[in-house]
């Protein structure tokens, strides 16, 4: 706002340096620019050069105060010349205005729409021009003083011309300056009229909010933001207008970033009426993922001294239930009353459970992000959810990220996952076909939604609107109501938030919402199977491979490397291709035949024309000896292509 103002006023104080009047007027015929000659010339209110007259209002006073003399309707005059300004065409004229002075008018329309018009007082020069008519022979020292009379004025012309041009290159730079200081704020910028079109904006609001455009000027709200977004901001606009600054923090539908925009209404004098609205508008995302982690952070806080001291003594009476019915059981009962102490004795180991429950929920925890490869998390998590599900419950896992790594708490995310795919198994119900599905998926580069759907009833009413509230369950006796509770807690401390919904195909789904931060796949440790005869090159190669991370297990012939090839967590196997009775290239093939999943690879110091050499090459990467460390770690990291 200094800046524009700044710039308004020199603007202002160089368009009064001109002898002319000028005024410019847009398309809506309403006043953009005027200078003080145009004021003082016409003898103009303040109200009728102030940005935003209208052009009627300005033509009916002069049309009341005799500035085109006798009008007979008024009226009619003012309409007649408000229709040609709406067709406004380039046009000179000169015109003798009611207090005798003669004054030129000349209007140019401009390419945005609207006009300029300049007024020059040409009086002196109509009077020179009467006496040369009327007494030529009596002119020659009047013309003489006229002539240096011009002179002096054209002197003067030239000075302000100059100071015109130095305020002008002025202005010019800094323009350039506020022009660059915007594009390089990490913020969108702009201004929007009184009809809510874009007049100015820093082309940054395409890195705001992604699939917008970056030049905007011309369009409208809508056309530039969308109507959802429009719709949202239009009241705080239109407050604006009405000269109320105020700031709105919302979640963009499409992106789900968090936005904070400030609406600043264009004023130039309190109690003046907007012009136009100042937008800036800032990506709070990652502070809002903030917010939430540190909200999460306090209410598990609170929650822990509020159960703490409860739960130390609740232990403390299970302790001694359990110990009294163990005296109990030793004693002689009568018939019926072993089950009743048996009964007392479980509730109150169940209590126990539920105290332990309670404290993970509220008690002390960080998490633990690390790069997390997404293909090694999955597999990870396959076999660990099919074994708690029954034969007829298929499970899908679909992964759309087109991030190799994110920085994830994979022990937090792995037990929600259970978590949720044991709900969607009991939502199902035992001995019932159907379908959970977990699909992974990114939004604007902005969040990793994982959705865990199921083919079972779906939620109920209640169970929508309280399924994440502590110990609310719909199994009855057999859940704690706590499962929910503990994905929730897990999401948001790491700045996310949790979804249930019902899909309209049926069945149920609940959506975790998690800051997508992608990194650098980081290759796990790689198990190897190194197969080399000679002592020395082996010890060698196992020593890159150790340098690079890797575990290894050696075999000195093709006879061992079979023996060792069975044993669990191999991922590789690189072989030399010259092994005596057995060469590489045959070794490979019948480890690929009891161990397809196993990824192969040789070594040679063969040409590449050797018959031996070529045929492995067909099959599998082949390294020429000497290996380096570069290529053992090239070849180890294919696995991530």
């Amino acid at each position: 706002m200094q800046h524009r103002k700044g710039t308004d006023h020199l603007t202002r104080a160089g368009l009064n340096l001109i002898q002319q009047a000028l005024s410019i007027y847009d398309a809506d015929l309403q006043l953009a620019v005027c200078n003080r000659p145009f004021q003082t010339m016409f003898e103009l209110p303040e109200r009728l050069v102030t940005q935003g007259a209208h052009f009627e209002d300005t033509i009916r006073y002069l049309a009341e105060h005799g500035e085109y003399g006798e009008i007979g309707d008024i009226e009619d005059f003012i309409r007649t010349r408000v229709e040609q300004a709406r067709a406004f065409a380039p046009h000179y004229m000169e015109r003798r205005r009611a207090n005798g002075r003669t004054i030129s008018v000349e209007g140019c329309p401009l390419p945005e729409g609207g006009w300029v018009t300049v007024y020059t007082d040409i009086t002196a020069i109509k009077r020179q021009e009467k006496l040369l008519r009327a007494r030529s022979e009596e002119l020659s020292d009047q013309v003489l003083g006229y002539a240096e009379e011009v002179a002096e004025t054209n002197r003067a012309l030239e000075a302000t011309i100059a100071q015109l041009e130095e305020a002008k290159a002025e202005l010019t730079e800094m323009e350039a300056r506020i022009r660059l200081t915007t594009e390089m704020t990490p913020a969108h910028i702009a201004r929007v009229d009184r009809d809510g079109v874009y007049t100015y904006t820093n082309r940054r609001l395409s890195s705001l909010l992604p699939g917008r455009q970056s030049d905007i000027v011309g369009l409208s709200f809508e056309q530039a933001l969308g109507e959802d977004t429009a719709a949202r901001l239009r009241p705080y606009l239109q407050r604006a207008l009405q000269g109320e600054a105020s700031v709105l923090e919302f979640t963009e539908s499409e992106s789900g970033r968090r936005i904070r925009t400030a609406f600043t209404p264009d004023k130039l004098a309190p109690g003046d009426v907007a012009s136009g609205v100042y937008l800036l508008s800032t990506d709070l995302t990652e502070e809002a993922q903030a917010r939430a982690a540190l909200a999460q952070t306090h209410k598990r806080e609170l929650a822990a001294q509020l159960t703490s001291g409860l739960a130390h003594d609740f232990a403390n009476l299970l302790t001694i239930i359990l110990g009294l019915q163990g005296r109990l059981e030793r004693l002689s009962l009568p018939d019926g009353a072993q089950e009743l102490t048996m009964a007392t004795r479980a509730a109150a180991r169940r209590g126990g459970d539920l105290l332990n429950k309670i404290a993970r929920i509220s008690g002390p925890r960080e998490t633990s992000e690390a790069p997390t490869v997404l293909a090694d998390f999955l597999d990870a998590l396959a076999p660990l959810a099919r074994a708690t599900l029954p034969a007829d419950l298929a499970l899908t896992i679909e992964n759309r990220v087109n991030h190799t790594a994110l920085m994830l708490d994979v022990g937090l995310l792995q037990d929600s996952l259970l978590n949720l795919v044991l709900n969607a198994r009991d939502a199902i119900g035992t001995n019932r076909p159907g379908k959970i599905a977990i699909h992974m998926s990114s939004v604007q580069e902005t969040w990793l939604d994982i959705a865990v759907s199921d083919s079972g009833p779906g939620f109920s009413e209640t169970a929508l609107a309280h399924a994440l509230d502590p110990f609310f369950t719909s199994k009855g006796d057999a859940g704690s109501g706590l499962g929910l509770t503990m994905v929730y807690d897990a999401v948001k401390l790491a700045g996310g938030h949790v979804r249930l919904e019902n899909l309209a195909t049926g069945g149920a789904m609940v959506s975790l919402r998690l800051p997508l931060r992608p990194t650098e796949a980081e290759a796990r440790p790689r198990l190897v199977l190194l197969v080399e005869d000679t002592p020395d090159i082996r010890a060698a190669i196992r020593a890159d491979l150790t340098d690079l991370g890797h575990q290894v297990l050696e075999a000195a012939s093709a006879e061992e490397a079979l023996a060792l090839a069975d044993v669990p967590g191999i991922d590789w196997v690189l072989s030399d291709i010259r092994l005596g009775p057995t060469d590489g290239v045959a070794l490979l093939a019948r480890i690929a035949s009891k161990q397809p999943t196993l990824r192969l690879a040789l070594m040679t110091s063969l040409p590449i024309s050797d018959p031996l050499r070529r045929e492995g090459a067909a099959r599998w990467p082949v390294l020429a000896k000497p290996v380096s460390a570069k290529a053992l770690d090239s070849l180890l990291k294919q696995e991530f292509a």
